[in-house]
């Protein structure tokens, strides 16, 4: 399929995880990519992979981010497809009861405050155009709660669905949709290190999956290709959830 062909996209977090698996699938699709990542090397190889634009990004630095949207529209004329995607879930982060307030600060600029960012700065030029679509990544804990808890990942994660929920109210009449993305958990380097230290930990949350695994990367990247393709045309203000029916489910299949 070629949905997003001549189209400009802007994908942060690119280098690795969903975000690498998304630069992959809107290339794919015959879109323009601007890859921004904190890492030299991981961005620098996905930009490089689908002949793209690497711009080293720190997705909490304010002109850091309003400069990203400028090169991509300097490089290629136009800005069609926001994927802000950037996010940390450290091991500091974990029980209100032991998560320190640095430990909070730092999870809520990286996941929300990057976002308010990213979609600040992606709207403007979006709505020059008149047409653009925006896509937040959230969680299927925005919508669900956790007894093994991460609480500022939560917690960011519930801003960044009503950020994107009242965003896209706020830009529907204007032609530009905004969409937050809520993967259920996902095979990427983040999990991986979670059962390398926590095996325990993450054998819970596989339990509570109808479909009895995780997602791989592809699957998210898939979804969100549509959120940003007009396949997705009457699509705006969403939870779009991608999570194995968890949130759906009471009890789940033996």
């Amino acid at each position: 399929m070629q949905r997003l062909s001549d189209r400009v996209a802007v994908i942060t977090g690119g280098g690795s995880g969903i975000g690498l698996a998304t630069t992959r699938r809107f290339a794919a699709e015959g879109a323009k990519v601007v890859v921004a990542d904190i890492d030299a090397a991981a961005g620098r190889a996905a930009a490089a992979e689908v002949d793209g634009l690497y711009v080293k990004t720190d997705v909490t630095d304010e002109a850091q981010v309003q400069a990203l949207f400028q090169a991509a529209v300097d490089a290629y004329g136009r800005l069609d497809i926001a994927f802000n995607n950037a996010g940390i879930s450290p091991p500091e982060d974990d029980s209100i009861l032991t998560t320190g307030i640095e430990a909070w600060r730092r999870v809520q600029e990286v996941n929300l405050t990057s976002v308010y960012l990213c979609s600040k700065y992606a709207i403007e030029h979006m709505l020059a155009r008149g047409k653009g679509s925006v896509i937040n990544t959230a969680s299927f804990v925005a919508v669900m709660g956790a007894a093994t808890s991460q609480i500022s990942y939560t917690a960011s994660k519930g801003g960044v669905l009503a950020l994107s929920r009242e965003l896209g109210v706020q830009f529907a009449r204007q032609g530009v949709r905004v969409n937050a993305l809520c993967p259920g958990p996902v095979n990427t380097p983040l999990l991986q290190e979670l059962f390398a230290k926590d095996p325990e930990r993450a054998a819970r949350r596989l339990v509570h999956i109808p479909l009895g695994r995780f997602a791989e990367p592809t699957e998210i990247a898939a979804a969100v290709a549509f959120l940003a393709s007009d396949d997705s045309s009457f699509i705006t203000a969403s939870g779009f959830l991608v999570d194995g029916g968890i949130s759906g489910a009471y009890v789940t299949p033996l």
